[in-house]
């Protein structure tokens, strides 16, 4: 394409920028990576689990080099009322072995490991660098970008979003519709330093084994959920909020960690810790409902930025969605480079392969979940439901008889105050979205 600097210019460092450019740089295609930060990862919070399989077609063998604190092997569903507690654990040998599931990383070191693959490649990396607006050709066309740098204009044949939960770019390309802020929770984590061994202790691991809990309940009035995660020597400690709820209640974040911290289940695991760091950030919740157009005329949006971070309740994943976006919309654009078509039609390989992968279809399955595991019979109701039911089953009241698991249902059905239909409803939709 004639009068451009670069053939592309991805916004972001990140999972999802570093991963298009690796893709692009490996082509052959001149590529620079604009990342607002001082380095890659520097603006993220970091408190979950990275699932990198994907980046078995990117970068062979990757976790003999990535930067990885444990091995997820014992994975925990929890389900909290202020005063009970249930468990569902799970563990595997085979995932402390290649090539692995999951994995507990701090985001700074494990999106600068990845962006240094992609500068390996042949792509160049601008830090502290922040696009200000789009450049346009005549018709309409984005043809490259406006930075803050000085004489800060890169023209580029095509331009790839990958700059985050509420993307600016995509929203100054028009891709994006109203913004309803019960589409986001707000993630909220903190840092807590143990020693190795009192971590290997108290989760009842060894090495660089780790374990993962995800927790229904425990966020007070707010719809949410909350999670406990192992690293080396640190414990990552948060809640995952809804926006309007938590406005709503007008409750701190950090005094619903507190509190989280406080329950009888959590407390022992997390005694004794000090508090490292805490940070926040956005989460796009909603799924495939807010998903943007993923493509216009000379751009493609990926990761973040497009909003595919699947929360599903039992499900939290956000980084390989992003890496495999990224890594598609590499591709996409490489294809529609050499045929020197970056309309909006020329760019339809890149929802293509979404749609032929996990990134669209595991959305589309599970579209319903979100507004389901944020509803308020979830949140609120389902908890003691769930808790008083197995409570009253392992409860010897003698000299009553045992009462029988339909009797134990039915009763604390009526208790709270929940209809059969919304009962069925709610089971419906989680069939659909989880069977």
């Amino acid at each position: 394409m004639a009068d451009v600097d670069v053939d592309v210019v991805v916004v972001g460092a990140g999972p999802a920028g570093a991963c298009a450019a690796i893709e692009l740089a490996r082509a052959g295609r001149s590529v620079v990576v604009l990342e607002r930060g001082p380095f890659p990862g520097s603006k993220n919070m970091y408190g979950g689990v990275v699932y990198p399989r994907i980046l078995d077609e990117l970068i062979p063998r990757w976790w003999e080099e990535a930067p990885i604190q444990r091995w997820v092997t014992r994975r925990s569903t929890m389900v909290l009322t202020p005063t009970q507690a249930l468990t569902v654990d799970f563990r595997s040998q085979a995932w402390g072995a290649p090539p692995y599931n999951g994995a507990t990383a701090y985001r700074p070191d494990f999106d600068h490991w990845l962006a240094g693959h992609a500068e390996a490649a042949g792509a160049q990396l601008l830090c502290s660098t922040t696009v200000v607006g789009l450049l346009r050709d005549p018709g309409g066309r984005v043809v490259g970008v406006r930075t803050d740098r000085p004489d800060g204009d890169l023209r580029a044949g095509l331009v790839i979003a990958c700059d985050g939960v509420n993307s600016f770019v995509a929203k100054e390309a028009g891709l994006y519709g109203p913004v309803d802020a019960a589409n986001y929770t707000l993630g909220v984590k903190e840092t807590l330093a143990l020693p190795k061994e009192v971590i290997d202790e108290r989760f009842g691991v060894r090495g660089r084994e780790g374990v993962d809990i995800e927790i229904l309940g425990g966020t007070g009035g707010v719809n949410g959920g909350g999670f406990v995660y192992t690293n080396l020597d640190t414990l990552a400690v948060g809640a995952v909020l809804k926006l309007p709820k938590l406005a709503a209640q007008g409750t701190r974040p950090e005094e619903i960690i507190a509190g989280l911290k406080a329950h009888p289940a959590i407390a022992p695991l997390v005694e004794g810790a000090e508090l490292k760091e805490y940070s926040a950030h956005l989460i796009p919740e909603a799924g495939l409902a807010m998903m943007p157009k993923l493509a216009g005329d000379g751009l493609l949006v990926a990761g973040d930025a497009a909003a595919m971070c699947l929360a599903a309740g039992i499900w939290l994943e956000g980084v390989n969605f992003a890496m495999a976006s990224g890594m598609y919309a590499g591709r996409a654009a490489i294809e529609a480079l050499s045929r020197n078509d970056v309309s909006t039609e020329g760019l339809a390989g890149y929802e293509r392969r979404l749609s032929e992968t996990f990134v669209l279809r595991d959305h589309r399955k599970l579209r319903r979940a979100p507004h389901l595991v944020l509803s308020d019979r979830v949140q609120h109701l389902y908890p003691e439901l769930i808790t008083s039911v197995v409570e009253r089953m392992f409860r010897v009241d003698n000299p009553n008889p045992k009462p029988g698991l339909r009797r134990i249902v039915e009763s604390e059905r009526r208790r709270l105050g929940i209809r059969r239909r919304d009962l069925a409803r709610d089971g419906l939709d989680g069939l659909r979205s989880f069977g």
